[in-house]
């Protein structure tokens, strides 16, 4: 009776840890799939990443945010788009176009304003090709910082290392795990046969 309550909290134990391993596995492989997703939607349609590190697009889009752009004609924008702008020898500008002043070919000029500022950006902007906000997600820039570090980063690969191989181990059969067979109460055997 002792084996038997023995190794059923082994197969307990082991199995709650085989779960554990295949939620970690799901997860992994969801992440998976997401970057590889990102990776598509980035080539293809042009889409990528930006973060706000500033607030002047307060409360559309706050400090920390990260929001989804997609680059675009900047003869496509109107005005109220909320577009990204690069700037020569500065940081790119996200703001929400007030005006579009004029158009010569592919080349637009319009202005912009963030929604926190009192007033609109110094000078209008001509550009051909701008990063229209598609949409954006607060406080998410955080955890994309932090996932860049290169303690996170190389705990992370640990772990996910661990648990590919983990999962593709060579597992032990029964006989190993058991050696001894559970052998049947002779007793019990003795009842069995007065009864038949």
């Amino acid at each position: 009776m002792r084996i038997v309550a023995e190794r059923a909290r082994r197969t307990a134990g082991v199995g709650a840890l085989a779960r554990v391993g295949d939620v970690a596995l799901t997860v992994l492989a969801a992440a998976g799939a997401l970057c590889i997703v990102l990776v598509v939607l980035a080539f293809t349609l042009n889409i990528s990443l930006i973060m706000f590190s500033t607030g002047s697009m307060t409360p559309t889009i706050p400090a920390g945010s990260v929001a989804l752009v997609r680059e675009v004609p900047a003869t496509e924008i109107e005005v109220g788009d909320v577009v990204t702008v690069d700037r020569p020898a500065a940081l790119p500008v996200t703001h929400r176009v007030t005006e579009v002043l004029g158009t010569d070919g592919e080349q637009v000029t319009f202005t912009m304003q963030g929604d926190a500022n009192a007033d609109p950006d110094p000078a209008p902007y001509t550009v051909s090709q701008v990063r229209l906000v598609l949409g954006s997600v607060p406080h998410l820039a955080s955890v994309i910082v932090w996932f860049q570090d290169p303690v996170v980063l190389g705990c992370l690969t640990l772990v996910a290392a661990g648990l590919v191989t983990w999962a593709f181990w060579p597992r032990q059969s029964r006989r190993a795990v058991d050696p001894e067979p559970a052998r049947a109460d002779p007793d019990q055997e003795r009842d069995t046969l007065d009864h038949t």
